[in-house]
Order: C-alpha cells, then structure tokens, then sequence
C-alpha cells in the first residue's frame, strides 16, 4: 500500500516544528493537494491548528501508548483518501520515554510507519555547525531515514546559502528551504502550550504561513520527498476497526467549546463505530444539556473559563442532576475539574463549577505534573472491571483538595512501571480522572463504557425529558 507520508522532526523542542508543519500544510492545501495531518505523542493543542488549516481531523500516533500495530492500522484508515501525509513529530527527533531507547519518540514512529523524515533546524545562530547537526541526527539511528533538512528562524537568502552548502558539503540529504522569522505568524501559547486553535482567529497566521512557505521553500521537493516512502505493509485484520458499523443505540453528549476541546479523534471514532451518537454541547453557552445516555467531558482549560462557567448555573445544575438520578458521566482533567465543587484559578479566585466530586480544582503557578501513565483499574467502573489496563499521559497545573471523601478506582504508573498514585475518581455512575485515555490502547473499554451508559439509560428512564 502506498501511502506517501514525512515525517516533521526537531532537533528538540523549541526548534519550531509546528510553525513548519503548519507552513507546510497551508501550502499544500493551497496546492490542491488533500493532506491528512498527524501528531505524534500525547498532544491535543497542535491537532486542533491541522484540522483548522486542512480541514480534516488529525490524528494521535504514540508508540508508546498505542504501539505499531495500532499506529499503523489509525494511520491507514486516516489516509486512505489523502493525496499525503504530514506527521509532526514531537520535542526533538530522538526524545521520548527512555534516554537509552526511542520508546515513545518520533524516531520510533517513522520506523513504525517507515515514514521518512524532514528534519526542522533551527538556523538562527549558526552556520557550518548546522552541518555537524544535519550529519549527527541523520546517521544516529541507520534505521531511521532522515532524507532533509528544513531551516527556521533565517532571517536572509544569504544566511540560507550558507546553510545549505555546509550540509550539502558534509551530507546527501535534500536541503529543501527556510522560513523567515516573523512574529505575525506566530501563535500565542500559555501553560499547556499553544492557545487552542477552537478560541484564536487564526485564518490570517495560517494564510501568512503559507505565503512565507511558498516563497522561501520547495514544496515540490517536500512532495518529492512524502512520495519517496516505501510502501507500508499492513496486516490483513486492522489492530482497530473505525468504520462505523453498528446502529448507533447510545447517545453520547461531548462537551465541546473553548474550554472542553481537548479529545483524541480516534476516541469520538471507536465510539461511533461502537453504536454511538455523538451530540456536540457547551457547558459554556448551552442552557441545559442535550438528552443523552453519556456525558463525556475532555480536557481543555476550564480555569480559563471558570467566570463564565460558574455564571452557567442553569447547566451545571442540569449536570448534577443527571449525576445525582444515576446518568453515567465520564470526564479526564479540565472536565474532572469542571466536576468539583469549585475551581480556585492562578490569581487565587474562586469558582463555583457542578458539585459532583468533593473536591476543589486548585491551580498552581508551577509544579506541573506530566508523564505517560498506564492505568490500572482497582475497581469496576464504567471503563471495565477490576484489572482493566489502558495507556495514557498526564499534563496539569491543578491539584485535587478534598472537601470530602473521594473514592478513587484506579492507579497509575509512569513509563517505567513507577507507581505514581491514584486516580479516577467514582460517585455513584460517575468517573472522573487526571489522566488522559486513549481507547486504542485498550479497546475493549469502549464496550465497557457504552454498556454502562445503556444501563444507566434503563435505571434513569423514568426521569428522562423528550
């Protein structure tokens, strides 16, 4: 199957990666071309911009969270009707989960998909010492294929020339172009990272990235080198089925505004293909909460927004009641926060959110807590019985403070198979955690989670509206 595929990697993380894949993307749209973006790595904030720019959903690769099989069989129902595909790496090339092995790094998802990668550089301060860099990175790991080189942060022609020819004179790989520095065609970030691209006006960065791509790099030679992949072998039975083939039985209500964006598309994908509705609603603007089995909750940044939540007394309450006659809820991070009794925000003010956790969401100005976790079920919930093993990441500032007791069904532990503590906080059918899942690293909690949502159904029915 051939399915032309480049990797975007950095040196490390900073060296603009995603300023470049979005270059690229809105270039290549520009060209006529459909492009299917990907992320590697537990990321929700780049996808979001990919989608805005190609108008397609973009898809989470993680080797270690999901491994080849699943990578290769999301990655092929996603590009199955793209002209090409661009993968944007994560921190630098070789960064991942182990500083001996490139578990859960880029490097390890261009061998797994036998992607071949363009290499982002950082110019701004340097000249033939870029062509020791271009030379190290492409020669550390033979069987990663490095086939390019991409400057960032050049500021001329001339600047370019001389760091095109040192790598010409030192490699064989293909020296495709620059990008200028320019602060309109930044995005602004934050604590998470990047605003997100559902609350930024980004049409005229995306445009302006797209000229600056078109006059300073050789989109063709990028084409050249997507088109260079070798065919990907997949196995006759796909690891995931996302093709929608059951009668959808369950409603599911997906938060989704500003402040709840952050989901993996293959999520709300298994989902679907499972048999499940899926009803867009926003905590932030809607008076009440649609009529649905299951409430999902993603992450987002709730303590953003907790003004205007807390102001939304109407659909908090509808929240707690469905909470309170047995409706089945699920929510990860900003959506665990939503859930407590309030949210104490960076400046120390207080926000009055649901009420269904007995807890305060307090945020911290550091102490950031960040990692890989794998997920163990100490108890049945609606994930799965006791024992159920999923894969996910952590990425917060806010802490839990209990106003009451918490009963906690799962716990967690790092890359390493450190312990790291609790999660998943339970109440009645509610779950709510930290951490957040990828279903394609376990599948079957989609089922799990579904069928509780059908019971739930049956148990509430009395207290339901039309």
């Amino acid at each position: 199957m051939h399915r032309p595929r480049l990797i975007i990697a950095g040196t490390h993380s900073g060296a603009g990666k995603t300023t470049v894949t979005l270059a690229l993307l809105a270039a290549l749209k520009e060209n006529g071309l459909v492009v299917q973006p990907c992320k590697a790595g537990p990321d929700f904030i780049d996808p979001g911009h990919h989608q805005v720019v190609t108008g397609r959903p973009s898809r989470n690769l993680d080797g270690w969270m999901l491994g080849e099989t699943v990578n290769r069989a999301i990655f092929s129902h996603a590009s199955a009707d793209a002209d090409l595909s661009i993968i944007e790496g994560m921190m630098g090339l070789f960064d991942g989960s182990s500083p001996t092995q490139d578990k859960g790094s880029t490097a390890e998802l261009a061998k797994q998909l036998q992607a071949p990668v363009l290499l982002v550089i950082d110019g701004s301060a340097m000249a033939r010492s870029a062509a020791a860099m271009a030379f190290g990175y492409a020669k550390f790991d033979p069987a990663v294929r490095v086939v390019g080189v991409l400057f960032n942060r050049v500021k001329s022609e001339g600047h370019y020339r001389l760091l095109r020819d040192a790598v010409r004179s030192a490699t064989d790989l293909e020296v495709v172009g620059y990008l200028e520095p320019d602060p309109a065609m930044a995005i602004a970030d934050r604590h998470l990272g990047l605003r997100t691209a559902i609350e930024e006006g980004q049409g005229e960065v995306y445009a302006r990235l797209a000229q600056s791509a078109t006059r300073t790099i050789d989109v063709n030679r990028v084409i050249a080198l997507a088109r260079s992949a070798d065919d990907l072998v997949l196995p006759a039975e796909p690891a995931l089925d996302l093709s929608v083939s059951q009668p959808q039985t369950v409603r599911v209500g997906v938060a989704y505004d500003a402040a709840f964006c952050f989901y993996y598309q293959d999520n709300l994908e298994m989902l679907k293909a499972a048999g499940a509705e899926i009803v867009l609603f926003s905590p932030l603007r809607d008076a009440t909460i649609p009529d649905v089995d299951l409430l999902y909750f993603g992450g987002g940044y709730p303590e953003l927004y907790g003004e205007a939540l807390a102001a939304n007394a109407a659909i908090r309450s509808a929240i707690r009641a469905f909470s309170e006659r047995g409706g089945a809820i699920y929510a990860e991070c900003g959506g665990l926060m939503y859930l407590t009794q309030a949210i104490r925000d960076m400046a120390g003010h207080r926000h009055e959110m649901v009420g269904v956790i007995s807890a305060e969401a307090v945020m911290r100005k550091a102490g950031m807590t960040l990692g890989y976790r794998t997920v163990r079920l100490t108890q049945p919930c609606l994930l799965g019985p006791e024992g159920t093993v999923l894969r996910g990441h952590e990425f917060h500032y806010s802490l839990l403070e209990p106003t009451g007791e918490l009963q906690y069904v799962c716990a967690l532990s790092d890359a390493d198979g450190k312990p790291v503590g609790p999660d998943g906080v339970m109440r009645r059918k509610t779950l709510a955690l930290y951490s957040h899942q990828h279903f394609g690293s376990c599948p079957d909690v989609v089922g799990h989670l579904l069928g509780a949502a059908r019971r739930a159904r049956r148990d509430v029915a009395p207290a339901r509206t039309a």
